[in-house]
């Protein structure tokens, strides 16, 4: 099990976020501790607000007062509803953090089950409750947790530690050049795409979208990349943040390089044989756009559609989890094109072609293949559509830049190995 810790300002803003998921039936408040009951047991953010407002008032210098806590167990375990509660009241106890107000939240929007516990840190007399050692002390408590309940361990998990972990961004937590950074740096590591819409699709699943800007300097054209957060909506928030900010490999001339590169590997790849027969094979079996969407997440690919104003969808592109690969689906052929999807969900065609069996996907768990920690609203397996946004007013933006300093969080393994090698120049 990995617990992830988040702290900040915004007590609201998180209750808010967990709030939605319940709202929409994708989350389930578990537990409440020293939380004020309703009549009818239901809760509005400002209701659960209302436990914490003394606790904040006998407190006003702690600037980051409040905790958003994620408990994310094994995609291959399964735990109940109990069980996710005992675990939250046994970690919150460890951590020192069992009289204070919190509550639980259980988010189901994806295979992966997994709680969200917010609280804040300071305590009922007004104390900052200590965070020293909060890291090594939390990674102790998983490993007794997942003794205690018959866990799966990610201490020395392989396949944990052959993927970078991503972090789809979430405007309102803040520092959101650091969270663009700790996706953008790495993405081309791991994943193969061919143009920059294929990238912008990528991005789209982490809230963040590119955009190519060229300009006059010096009398010669130039070309760079903008990067803009997204909101839960794929709408642009805030302000664009020039590719220079995080270093060459996230500008336009690594990312053409990659894009050629790609193209090369991609060509006549059979790869792309199987993603075909993949979608194919969900054709057959769906009636309409959500069943399609649901199928081919349950193998581990994403569908991204591009739509207008008027709703109307002029694009559609397959990102493979499994193969690292991202496909425009007109790359694929003319009966992969959103002008297909369009008239085939419009007249509710199936098509009429049989994929040979040894030509079908093997259906896996798409978390089997997953090396990612989903902490937002809209997820990597999430069904994502993108609306179509003006372009006007992008290069007049560049002039109010927001700067923050880069803290991005180390995975607990990065951090348990340096703890192993601090002990050894100890000795």
């Amino acid at each position: 099990m990995i617990a992830k810790i988040g702290r900040g300002s915004n007590l609201y803003g998180a209750l808010a976020y967990n709030h939605v998921k319940v709202e929409q039936e994708n989350g389930k408040i578990l537990l409440t501790n020293k939380i004020i009951e309703t009549s009818d047991g239901k809760y509005t953010v400002s209701k659960l607000a209302e436990s914490f407002d003394p606790y904040l008032a006998a407190n006003r210098n702690t600037e980051k007062h409040t905790l958003h806590i994620s408990l994310n167990p094994d995609p291959k375990d399964e735990v109940s509803d109990e069980c996710f509660v005992q675990m939250a009241e046994d970690y919150m106890r460890e951590m020192g953090y069992g009289e204070q107000p919190y509550i639980v939240f259980k988010h189901m929007d994806i295979s992966r089950t997994h709680i969200h516990i917010v609280s804040v840190c300071i305590d009922e007399d007004g104390k900052k409750i200590s965070d020293q050692f909060e890291r090594k002390k939390s990674m102790k408590i998983c490993r007794e947790l997942e003794q205690k309940y018959g866990l799966q361990s990610t201490v020395g998990n392989k396949d944990q530690k052959k993927g970078m972990i991503f972090n789809p961004i979430y405007y309102q937590a803040g520092n959101v050049k650091s969270q663009i950074a700790s996706v953008i740096r790495h993405l081309p590591k791991y994943y193969r795409f061919r143009t920059l819409g294929e990238y912008n699709a990528l991005l789209s699943l982490f809230n963040i979208s590119a955009e190519k800007v060229e300009g006059e300097l010096h009398g010669k054209m130039q070309g760079g990349l903008l990067y803009f957060p997204l909101n839960t909506n794929g709408e642009r928030v805030g302000h664009p943040f020039k590719a220079s900010l995080f270093g060459k490999s996230s500008g336009l001339p690594a990312l053409e390089s990659h894009f050629i590169r790609c193209r090369e590997t991609l060509k006549n790849n059979e790869l792309k044989v199987h993603i075909k027969a993949a979608i194919v094979g969900t054709m057959q079996s769906s009636d309409n756009e959500k069943d399609f969407k649901n199928k081919l997440i349950k193998q581990g690919i994403n569908t991204v559609i591009r739509r207008n104003d008027s709703g109307l969808m002029y694009g559609i592109t397959f990102v493979d989890h499994q193969s690292k690969t991202v496909w425009n689906g007109s790359s694929l052929g003319k009966e992969f094109s959103s002008n297909s999807f369009n008239e085939r969900w419009g007249n509710n065609i199936r098509p009429e072609k049989e994929i040979p069996v040894d030509e079908k996907r093997r259906v896996t768990d798409a978390y089997d293949l997953e090396h990612f920690s989903l902490e937002k609203q809209h997820h990597i397996f999430d069904n994502r559509e993108i609306s179509d946004q003006s372009e006007a007013g992008v290069i007049d933006a560049l002039g109010g830049l927001f700067s923050f300093t880069n803290g991005e969080v180390d995975s607990e393994q990065d951090f348990a190995h340096r703890m192993k090698k601090r002990k050894k120049r100890k000795r």
